[in-house]
């Protein structure tokens, strides 16, 4: 049993007039793109100077008006990365770009050498307020950790003072969700007091799920205790920075603009440390769902998929909600058949509103299309290819199977475009049924062995043929299956294992045929491969399937 008495549950906020679940999203936050920073640095191989200019290039493109470029004093690369923004004169006028930094002055100073030239900036501060780390990490007591933020929020003042373009302070304390409310409101109303002259002055208070703790309803009852108590609360923009470590960060992120919040931080397709940021992208399709607008330019889904993958040599998930490559697509024959009728619904009606089953938006309004039969081509996975073998054909084929079969038919799509069924099938029959040479079997007999002192119970009779001449054997084994195994290994001299066997029906009624299928292993090579055979006579299906797999090892040509 999993040792869960290790772990506790986490506080919760005692409200009693909580309003946040009867409030609904009426419009976009202010967005804050983090990909260049949070996500940047939680890729294996971070972008270098031109791959970030082109991201950024793309987020302006998206409408971003709010993107965090790095943490200038802490890399020379992205120290380089934001001098190119501004001397190539990158950064258009309506864009604010955002820099984290320590509250340490040094760090400050060459934040500040950084901006040199940019006409407003957000200077993001943060320390960690945490009682876990304030006790296992930094060794503080609360009044330590409320001096380092806001003696680090003086010094910002300081330098701004000497600016000559604008700066909006931001500050976090970080990992947020695992600090008190009260001494995080303490910290951040100290932060307010030092930064602000007059109670107009904005700053923003960012307020991270550093690490998501608790469901998200925790994370809405923290927000909506922050938005009621901060100072000067209507000159204060309430951010948010969600991580994923539960799973639910779009849920804590639509819950936390339910309870006040005016910005979030978030990257695309949720890029970030551990499981991720907030997904920028699914929070902004969830409003355009809704009919709100997100303010953001995202009609065109592919190409963002391109150049984020590209650029961040990440992969976007098949079933990510909106972007992946199966989610338009119906593989339920019911499904299918709903939504067809939903979509001759909406014409023969001419109905202006969107209300199809199953499609929550029509994909063309996103560059995306309904696929309502599965169309095999060179962008096509294991699973359609599966799809097509059962539904068309009859044949379930071993999940382990799925890509060894898809590579296949991936080679001859990038050749010929999109590949019907029955070229599929061809394939099929090429390349496992019909793979009959060098090692061709003939024919079989079995017979148990009941009273023999060994544990083997079954005798093979079995004749084949190799390359043309015809050979035969008899063994023993504890099934046919071992019976065959053994007895070609000693015929053969070969080393090989049957990892699995699956069989099931080929239709139905008394001369329904069987489908066997043997993943083998080639000891000598540690190559492996699935073979299939099909027969009125499970046994002989069997039998035929591991010939298969021996040929398609070419064991006897190594």
């Amino acid at each position: 049993m999993m040792n869960y008495k290790r772990y506790q549950r986490n506080p919760v906020v005692n409200m009693t007039d909580r309003q946040w679940p009867n409030n609904i999203i009426e419009k976009a936050p202010f967005w804050c793109s983090v990909d260049l920073r949070d996500g940047n640095q939680a890729l294996i191989e971070p972008m270098v100077v031109e791959e970030k200019i082109e991201f950024f290039q793309m987020l302006v493109k998206l409408g971003f008006k709010e993107i965090e470029v790095g943490f200038p004093s802490a890399s020379q690369i992205e120290y380089d990365f934001l001098r190119h923004l501004v001397e190539r004169k990158l950064i258009p006028d309506d864009v604010t770009i955002q820099v984290l930094v320590q509250c340490r002055e040094h760090l400050l100073k060459r934040t500040f050498e950084s901006l040199e030239g940019v006409k407003r900036a957000i200077v993001h501060i943060y320390n960690s307020t945490s009682t876990l780390q304030r006790d296992v990490v930094f060794h503080k007591n609360k009044e330590e950790i409320k001096k380092i933020a806001i003696d680090g929020t003086k010094l910002v003042k300081e330098y701004a003072r000497e600016f000559p373009g604008e700066i909006i302070l931001e500050y976090s304390p970080e990992s947020f969700t695992g600090t008190e409310l009260e001494f995080a409101l303490d910290v951040c109303n100290g932060v307010i007091d030092a930064w602000k002259d007059t109670a107009e002055d904005k700053i923003i208070i960012n307020l991270p799920a550093t690490v998501e703790m608790n469901t998200p309803n925790v994370y809405a009852d923290q927000i909506e205790w922050m938005h009621k108590n901060l100072k000067d609360r209507e000159n204060i923009i309430l951010s948010v920075h969600p991580h994923n470590d539960r799973g639910t960060g779009v849920a804590t992120t639509e819950l936390a603009l339910m309870a006040g919040a005016d910005r979030v931080e978030g990257t695309l397709f949720g890029n970030g440390e551990r499981t991720g940021n907030v997904d920028i992208l699914t929070l902004a399709y969830n409003m355009f769902s809704q009919g709100i607008n997100p303010e953001l330019h995202l009609e065109n889904i592919n190409e963002i998929i391109d150049t984020y993958e590209r650029l961040c040599k990440m992969k976007v998930h098949e079933r990510h909600p909106y972007a992946g490559k199966l989610v338009f697509t119906a593989f339920s024959g019911s499904h299918q058949d709903a939504i067809n009728k939903g979509l001759k619904a909406m014409r023969e009606r001419e109905s202006k509103i969107w209300s199809v089953p199953y499609l929550p938006i029509d994909p063309s309004d996103i560059g995306r299309q309904y696929e309502p039969i599965v169309r095999i081509n060179s962008q096509s996975g294991k699973g359609g290819v599966a799809f097509i073998m059962e539904n068309y054909f009859g044949y379930k084929l071993p999940k382990g199977m799925h890509k060894e079969f898809a590579d296949v038919i991936q080679i001859l799509s990038e050749q010929r475009g999109e590949i019907a069924p029955e070229q599929i099938m061809d394939e099929f029959k090429k390349n496992y049924l019909d793979k009959k040479e060098p090692l061709h079997f003939r024919k079989c007999r079995f017979e148990e062995v009941s009273d023999h002192e060994d544990p083997f119970n079954t005798k093979a009779y079995l004749v084949y043929t190799n390359n043309g001449v015809e050979h035969s054997f008899v063994e023993e084994g504890n099934g046919p299956i071992d019976a065959v195994d053994r007895g070609l290994q000693k015929e053969l001299g070969i080393e090989i294992k049957v990892l699995d066997y699956s069989e099931h029906a080929l239709g139905t009624g008394a001369n329904a045929k069987a489908a066997a299928y043997i993943h083998m292993l080639d000891r000598k090579t540690g190559n492996t491969t699935f073979g299939v055979g099909v027969s009125s006579n499970i046994t002989r299906a069997s039998i035929r399937a591991i010939f298969s797999a021996l040929n398609r090892l070419n064991i006897l040509g190594q």
